[in-house]
C-alpha cells in the first residue's frame, strides 16, 4: 500500500504541475503556437493561441490514479479477503451464540414437531420431554456425577439401559437440528428439545441457560439411578432424593405423565395416562384422584386401568401419590388449580434440566423462548 502511494505521489510530480504555481512559467518552456482550434463546424476560430486544456501530462495523472485504485483494491483484499492474495488471513474471533441464536434452534424444532405428526398420538413432544427428563435424571449430588451436562446416552452402556428404551426414536429427531445448527451440543439440544416440547404442547414456560458440554464414554452413569415405575412410595423418595428434590417437587415432576403414553415393546406397559396425551394440563392429577382404578387383567407387567372406560392407564408409582399422605396433598392441589401446577412444574423441571451443570452464566440471565403461537 506504501509503495503505491509513493508511485502515485511521483506520478502526481510529473503529471500535474498544475497543482504547482503557474503563474511565473518559464518562457524556455513555452510551447509554439500549433493549428488553430477547430470549432465542431469545421473551420479555425481566429488567430488566437490554443490553450491546452490540461495543462503538463494529463495521460501521467491517469495513470497515476489509476495505480491509486489498483493499490487501494489490493488493501481491501488484504483487509477483507487476504487469501485472494496468497497471504494467511486474521484469526476471527470464535461464534457465541446468543438468544437470537437459540430461538432459532427452538423454532427449527418447534416446526419439526408440527410437520411429524405421524408419531404416536401425534407428536414427538411426549418423547423429546422424555429424553431431556432422562439425560437430567440421572444426577446424583452426592457425587456431582450424572444430569444433563454431558449427552453420554448416546454411547451404548446408557441408552441401553432399560428405563432409556425407546429414546432412540427422539435423538434421532433432533439429529437433522444438530445438523442444521452444528455449533450448538447435543446437552443443550436435548434440554432445549424438552423446553420445545412442553411449551409446544401448551405447558407453561421454561427459562432455559445453556453451556452444557458433550463427554465421552467414560462419563456414562451406572443403570438404576431412573425411576422404576413398578416400585413404591420410598422408591420415589430415593430416587428424586437423590437429585436434590423435596416432595411438593415429587409429586410436580410427576405431572408430566399428562404426555405420552407407555409401549410393551419398551417400558412393557401400555397406554396413555390421560385423554389428551399431546396438551400438557392437569389432568393426570384430576384423573389420578376422581377416577376409580382397577388392576388390569393381562399377561404384562401390574398396571391399572380406569374402571369407566378402560382405555387409560396408571403405573404402580403414580397410584402411590394418592396413598401417600404427603404427596397426596400437592396432587388435590394441582387437580383443583392448573396454574399452581405450572408454576411448581416449571420450577422443578428448571432444576432439572439443571442438575449437575458448570454454568458461567447466573440464574438471573436465563432465557424465555416465543412458542410458536405466541
Amino acid at each position: 500500500m506504501a509503495s503505491a502511494s509513493r508511485t502515485f505521489s511521483r506520478a502526481l510530480r510529473t503529471a500535474a504541475p498544475s497543482f504547482r504555481s503557474t503563474t511565473t512559467r518559464s518562457a524556455r518552456f513555452a510551447v509554439p503556437a500549433q493549428n488553430a482550434f477547430r470549432s465542431r463546424r469545421g473551420y479555425a476560430t481566429g488567430n488566437e493561441e490554443a490553450k491546452d486544456k490540461y495543462e503538463g501530462n494529463p495521460t501521467g495523472m491517469f495513470v497515476g490514479a489509476g495505480i491509486l485504485l489498483v493499490g487501494a483494491a489490493g488493501y481491501a483484499a488484504y483487509t477483507y479477503k487476504p487469501e485472494l492474495l496468497g497471504l494467511e488471513g486474521k484469526p476471527r474471533a470464535p461464534f457465541v451464540p446468543r438468544f437470537e441464536n437459540y430461538q432459532e434452534v427452538y423454532n427449527h424444532i418447534a416446526k419439526l414437531l408440527e410437520e411429524h405428526n405421524d408419531y404416536d398420538d401425534g407428536s414427538y413432544g411426549p418423547v423429546l420431554l422424555r429424553l431431556a427428563w432422562h439425560a437430567s435424571g440421572t444426577y446424583d449430588k452426592l457425587t456431582g456425577t450424572g444430569g444433563s451436562n454431558g449427552a453420554t446416552m448416546r454411547f451404548a452402556p446408557e441408552g441401553d439401559h432399560g428405563a432409556n428404551a425407546g429414546l432412540k426414536a427422539a435423538r434421532d429427531f433432533l439429529e437433522p437440528v444438530k445438523a442444521a445448527f452444528p455449533w450448538i451440543t447435543y446437552s443443550d439440544l436435548w434440554i432445549l428439545g424438552g423446553v420445545a416440547a412442553i411449551q409446544e404442547m401448551q405447558g407453561p414456560k421454561i427459562p432455559y441457560r445453556a453451556g452444557r458440554s458433550d463427554r465421552d464414554v467414560a462419563f456414562c452413569t451406572p443403570d438404576g439411578r431412573l425411576p422404576d415405575a413398578s416400585k413404591d412410595r420410598s422408591h420415589i423418595r430415593a430416587i428424586f432424593g437423590r437429585m436434590g428434590f423435596d416432595d411438593r417437587a415429587m409429586v410436580a415432576l410427576s405431572g408430566a405423565h399428562a404426555l405420552g403414553r407407555c409401549h410393551t415393546d419398551r417400558s412393557g406397559y401400555d397406554g396413555p395416562w390421560t385423554f389428551s396425551p399431546t396438551t400438557l394440563t392437569n389432568d393426570y392429577f384430576k384423573l389420578l384422584i376422581e377416577e376409580k382404578w382397577a388392576y388390569k387383567k393381562w399377561n404384562g407387567p401390574k398396571q391399572f386401568e380406569d374402571v369407566k372406560t378402560k382405555s387409560l392407564m396408571m403405573l404402580p408409582t403414580d397410584m402411590e401419590i394418592v396413598k401417600d399422605k404427603s404427596f397426596r396433598k400437592y396432587a388435590e392441589l394441582y387437580a383443583k388449580d392448573n396454574d399452581a401446577f405450572f408454576k411448581d412444574f416449571s420450577n422443578a423441571v428448571v432444576t432439572l434440566f439443571e442438575l449437575g451443570v458448570p454454568f458461567e452464566h447466573p440464574e438471573d440471565q436465563r432465557w424465555v423462548f416465543k412458542s410458536s403461537f405466541d
